[in-house]
């Protein structure tokens, strides 16, 4: 795709994140020599390559911007066989890769950071070790057990309730499967969670 590439796709991946962490975006989008004018202009194509009609979809989208992924396999999701593919490296997060989850009929149902393979898990001991973007989704649920999920306002966000190890309630918000604050069920905002929620 013209005039895109891994490190405009990071930008889009920023986008979402500037509304919880605006401060560690604006260092990110310096480490790749960009401006906020340019994060939001490349948002804004990547917003009209989701509604055009002519440009593939699916799996192939996402090749048409970060190449051949480095592997796409078979995972069954109760009884039906997704497929997912994923791609790496990202500078801006190592360790991690972007995966895609495709349904029986190629349609993208999942999109977000994952850790990668071979990559040790950060130590999450206390809620204290839940800080942004420490860990991803897969992190947490894999620490704390049954956590519930929610869906966000947007596809890209979406929010899971968990029960630290001193039995509090706590919320945890993710853009792109990748932690942006944690806050009590009592909206007492832990460190990291913003003002207002935009």
């Amino acid at each position: 795709m013209k005039g895109f590439a891994r490190r405009e796709f990071q930008l889009v991946l920023l986008r979402r994140m500037a509304d919880y962490q605006p401060g560690l975006v604006e260092d990110a989008i310096r480490s790749l020599g960009a401006s906020r004018t340019e994060m939001r202009e490349v948002n804004a194509r990547w917003q009209r390559v989701l509604r055009s009609r002519t440009f593939p979809r699916g799996r192939r989208r996402y090749e048409a911007v970060l190449g051949p992924p480095v592997a796409v396999e078979e995972r069954p999701i109760g009884d039906v066989a997704c497929a997912v593919a994923w791609w790496r490296p990202f500078p801006l997060w190592p360790g991690l890769r972007f995966e895609i989850m495709m349904g029986p009929d190629g349609s993208v149902m999942q999109e977000w950071l994952v850790r990668d393979e071979g990559v040790p898990v950060p130590r999450l001991d206390t809620v204290d070790d839940l800080v942004p973007w420490s860990c991803v989704a897969g992190d947490v649920d894999a620490r704390f057990g049954a956590v519930a999920h929610q869906d966000g306002e947007v596809p890209s966000r979406w929010h899971a309730t968990i029960t630290g190890p001193d039995g509090a309630v706590l919320v945890a918000h993710f853009v792109w499967g990748l932690l942006q604050t944690v806050e009590s069920v009592g909206n007492e905002p832990w460190p990291g969670a913003p003002p207002t929620l935009g």
